[in-house]
């Protein structure tokens, strides 16, 4: 073989070479830039999942009921009312009832606060200061629970007794025969609806104050009770018999 074509075939094996080579280097490179997309297609992806949880986690934190104009206390109305296992509308539907959501409501008989303690039972629920809005709501909610208990879920009766004391509710076997407490309990009742988002009280629901039951006179209500003005069966001192 002469020199020429020893020289020809070496640069023919150098090319080839050279030609390896090259492929090899764009593979690598295509090879690393798939991986970086990859990884960087992964971590768009996990940051958007964390994103999109950490959004859904927020929304579904309840910052006002399923119906009715949302108010500042909301939040600590369904932290309570989960707490002690009972309907945030019910229980916000008693303190528009109570105070209108006035922190410092007071009554002519001493309740106090959202949810208007009386200082006893304020005392008796742990509740230092029922001016301050989470210690009424929270000891509302408490006392609210415990009427519930007591007359085996019947929120109508639970209220009643919030309103005119649990004694009476015995009493009388059910709501009491006031004009105040009745229209008390119908109207917590329509209230808890609306908060619900289901609207007005259904004819069902207000059928639970009883129909047939007339509301008593003043002096019939005197007597019945045997209170002679005390108010210390009113929970939370809507009831003033003082007035009577």
């Amino acid at each position: 073989m002469s020199i020429e074509l020893i020289g020809q075939r070496m640069a023919a094996i150098q090319a080839q070479i050279a030609s390896l080579e090259g492929s090899g280097s764009t593979d690598a490179a295509a090879s690393a830039s798939t991986s970086s997309t990859s990884f960087a297609d992964q971590l768009a992806a996990a940051q958007g999942t964390t994103a999109s949880t950490a959004t859904a986690a927020t929304s579904a934190t309840p910052t006002a009921l399923g119906g009715g104009t949302p108010t500042q206390y909301d939040g600590q109305i369904t932290a309570a009312a989960t707490k002690y296992g009972i309907d945030p509308a019910l229980l916000k539907g008693l303190i528009r009832q109570e105070s209108n959501f006035n922190p410092s409501a007071r009554s002519p008989v001493g309740a106090q606060g959202l949810t208007q303690l009386m200082p006893g039972t304020a005392a008796s629920l742990g509740v230092t200061d029922p001016t301050d809005p989470a210690q009424a709501i929270e000891g509302g909610a408490k006392y609210l629970k415990q009427q519930l208990d007591r007359f085996g879920g019947d929120a109508s009766k639970a209220l009643a007794a919030y309103n005119a004391g649990p004694g009476a509710v015995a009493k009388f076997g059910g709501i009491p025969p006031y004009a105040e407490t009745q229209n008390y309990v119908k109207n917590i009742l329509g209230y808890a609806a609306e908060y619900r988002g289901t609207g007005a009280t259904t004819a069902a629901t207000a059928g639970a104050v009883p129909p047939t039951t007339t509301p008593l006179s003043a002096a019939g209500l005197l007597s019945a009770t045997g209170t002679g003005g005390d108010t210390s069966s009113s929970t939370s001192g809507s009831l003033d018999y003082s007035t009577i």
